[in-house]
């Protein structure tokens, strides 16, 4: 399992006309390949009196599934350009469909092939570029006479506490990067002086955009 990848965070669209014809530049993640076709079968049952409606998709975390349509453009000049901007963006698990609509004017292969990357980056911008990085949540236990101190440490520390609960002790919850538990636990057990008990939960990735967790 890969602990950090490039992926877009939500649903998005927009679109631009080229010579008279209506480019829409749609783009959503997709943790499987069924999603990624659900979602094409989706736009095309939207769009189904387009003129086309072209796609592309990788999935997994070494882009093993790879696929594409030119939905009778001419070969090369629609699914393969689409595709492209997804890998040269370094995206997994990330579909895309540009919808055409056409406007009477030919493109010509050079204008389809810059008309669908620029329907396909518009798609991806809106959805937004993030990278998913793989925390562990941790779970710190402790007296409660010393929460004020190692709630100020994790967050001088810039560490994102989840929650905290209580009982007859403070739990604290926080997520980490996987690479940094061993210094957030030695952190603690320091601030502590050892006076804490440490589970970890699970794991989850988590959506990092400019350094921060969105």
């Amino acid at each position: 399992m890969k602990n950090r990848f490039y992926t877009i965070n939500d649903y998005g669209y927009d679109e631009i006309i080229i010579n008279k014809s209506r480019f829409i530049g749609y783009a959503k993640p997709a943790n499987t390949e069924q999603e990624a076709i659900d979602f094409i079968e989706e736009i095309k049952t939207k769009h189904k009196d387009a003129t086309h409606n072209v796609y592309g998709y990788v999935i997994g975390e070494n882009s093993n599934i790879q696929r594409f349509s030119d939905d009778g453009e001419p070969s090369g000049t629609a699914g393969i350009p689409v595709l492209e901007v997804i890998k040269k963006e370094n995206l997994r698990n990330t579909v895309v469909v540009v919808t055409r609509y056409f406007g009477g004017i030919k493109l010509g292969a050079g204008g389809l092939i810059r008309a669908y990357t620029k329907g396909a980056k518009i798609g991806i911008e809106s959805a937004v570029i993030v990278e998913k990085v793989l925390y562990k949540k941790i779970l710190f236990r402790i007296n409660y006479s010393l929460l004020g101190k190692v709630k100020n440490e994790l967050l001088r520390l810039n560490y994102y506490i989840e929650d905290i609960t209580y009982d007859d002790a403070v739990n604290i919850f926080v997520l980490c990067d996987i690479n940094d538990v061993d210094r957030l636990k030695n952190n603690v057990i320091d601030v502590t002086n050892a006076q804490v008990d440490i589970s970890e939960i699970d794991e989850q990735y988590v959506s990092v955009k400019d350094g921060k967790m969105i």
